[in-house]
């Protein structure tokens, strides 16, 4: 079937003096906000848009594409997977140019006039094209300073503003499930900020919000997400048998038979909750098959933004050095620790200051106690005082190196060093 142009994009392009080159480097811009490192389209992936070559990209360039635009993707002429594309005749263009100028310029009036309790209100994919861009705010957040009570109130806020969005006009149910999903994304972030936070009788009562939404929603990665998060806030709490039948559930769920990448993580997260529960076996077996459904994931398929901002080779190692630091088998958690840093993206500051902690519980446990300070004091100020994780593990490093070589020079350099983050703060 021959492709149809994308006309909409071309008249957008045009009105806003954009060359190909020019909107791939915005994009790729945009891409970096979003997910840390930029994006690698180039002029020929923009006329592929416009040729109608490539009629609906992956989930961060189509949130890139209308964060530049300020337009919900398929009003810039983009067609969901599924749908057939209307081909103009070549006599509509003049009028597509038109139209394209009156919505630019008419957009505010027109959400204006969608006022809550307005008989006129409808409620549309826009609207939720709109939610999921706050949502990539709050990971990106989280990614950078995670456990912080405003980063958990402020995804709390947005899960209510998705509900109240339900009640403020029509809607088809297309549209009122992705805002149920939406609210049930929002909720489950608030429930992985207070898991990240130790705050853990406020993240199971998000935890069973976020879950009666998602079953309103029907969305299998965002059911997945919250009974992911509940089995990790199960782990942390020292209740392996609950952690994993929550992981179990995340498990069973069709996506991961249809996703690798999904299986993946459900099987590292498995692996880690097997370290608490002293299942050496276990989680060895965990981690392998976690790296055998990592490696059978295709990079093309369609995947949420939350999976793709942070389960990679990276997060896998940092869940394996958790398990085996737990196991007390340290040598292989010191070598995952490695790997963890060495493929850790840029952004990911909390994971960052996670991982170097335990590296350097890892190597005093070793009696390297030279090289576990040395690591120890990589770890930034902000995560070292301020992320609750972060700072108890760093407390507990400092009273299992007071015992191991009590009034070294070792000792005396990190109480110095510690003494010193108070004093930033």
């Amino acid at each position: 079937m021959k492709a149809t142009r994308n006309l909409a994009l071309e008249a957008w392009m045009r009105e806003h003096g954009y060359s190909a080159n020019a909107l791939a480097e915005a994009v790729n811009q945009a891409v970096d906000r979003l997910r840390g490192r930029p994006g690698s389209h180039d002029g020929a992936s923009v006329r592929a848009w416009k040729s109608g070559r490539i009629r609906w990209p992956h989930t961060v360039t189509r949130l890139a594409l209308e964060e530049v635009t300020g337009l919900p993707i398929t009003d810039l002429g983009f067609v969901p997977r599924g749908r057939v594309a209307p081909a103009p005749a070549a006599s509509e263009q003049e009028e597509s140019d038109m139209k394209r100028r009156t919505l630019v310029g008419g957009i505010a009036a027109v959400a204006a006039a969608a006022a809550p309790g307005s008989s006129t209100r409808r409620i549309g994919m826009g609207d939720v094209h709109r939610l999921q861009h706050r949502f990539a705010e709050i990971i990106a957040s989280d990614h950078r300073h995670g456990g912080q009570l405003g980063i958990e109130q402020k995804a709390a806020a947005l899960a209510d503003e998705a509900l109240n969005l339900q009640n403020s006009g029509s809607a088809s149910q297309r549209v009122r499930a992705n805002l149920y999903a939406s609210a049930a994304a929002f909720r489950s972030s608030a429930m992985w900020a207070a898991i990240d936070g130790g705050r853990y009788d406020i993240a199971k009562t998000h935890m069973r919000e976020a879950q009666a939404l998602a079953e309103m929603s029907g969305d299998q990665a965002i059911k997945f997400r919250i009974w992911s998060h509940t089995g990790t806030m199960y782990r942390h709490l020292g209740r392996p048998a609950d952690a994993l039948a929550a992981n179990d559930v995340a498990r069973s769920l069709h996506i991961t038979r249809r996703d690798p990448l999904f299986a993946s993580l459900g099987l590292a997260r498995q692996g880690a909750i097997y370290g608490t529960a002293q299942n050496r076996t276990g989680a060895r077996r965990a981690f392998d098959q976690a790296q055998e459904s990592m490696g059978r994931a295709t990079a093309d398929a369609e995947r949420p933004m939350w999976l793709l901002a942070f389960y990679d080779q990276a997060e896998l190692d940092s869940l394996a050095l958790s398990a085996y630091l737990a196991l007390g088998d340290y040598p292989t958690a010191e070598r995952h620790g490695h790997r963890c840093l060495s493929a850790l993206r840029p952004h990911m500051a909390r994971s960052r200051a996670i991982t170097t902690t335990r590296l350097a519980h890892a190597q005093l446990a070793q009696g390297e106690t030279e090289a576990a300070v040395s690591v120890a004091m990589k770890v930034q100020v902000p995560a070292a005082v301020h992320h609750p994780r972060v700072s108890r593990m760093l407390g507990e490093f400092g009273a299992t190196l007071r015992a191991i070589a009590p009034g070294s020079p070792t000792v005396q350099t990190w109480t110095e060093h510690t003494a010193a983050w108070r004093t930033a703060t």
